[in-house]
């Protein structure tokens, strides 16, 4: 584990992919024995992807063209940190 800043890039998408990923577990587990799994369900996740995914993609993309060099990786940062709330915040209402 090191702390460069593309590493911490990394960390924070593994971040966003593992809380992601265990919101659906959960959810799926919940809906599977509840017995009211749907299409709905997984097509949400897609959404996510769209919504919240591919924008930080798309920031980081960005890079080459920001001439300070850290607004954008600022944003990358703080877009993820609210992505990995979400997700927290979900996790936690499904306990509820």
């Amino acid at each position: 584990m090191t702390f460069t800043l593309s590493d911490w890039m990394l960390y924070t998408m593994w971040a966003v992919f593992g809380l992601m990923i265990l919101d659906l577990l959960l959810g799926f587990l919940k809906s599977f024995w509840k017995g009211t799994l749907t299409s709905d369900f997984i097509l949400g996740y897609l959404k996510d992807l769209l919504y919240y995914v591919i924008p930080l993609n798309f920031l980081i993309s960005m890079f080459p063209i920001d001439p300070t060099g850290w607004i954008l990786i600022a944003f990358f940062f703080v877009g993820g940190l609210g992505v990995a709330i979400k997700y927290l915040l979900d996790i936690i209402k499904k306990f509820k």
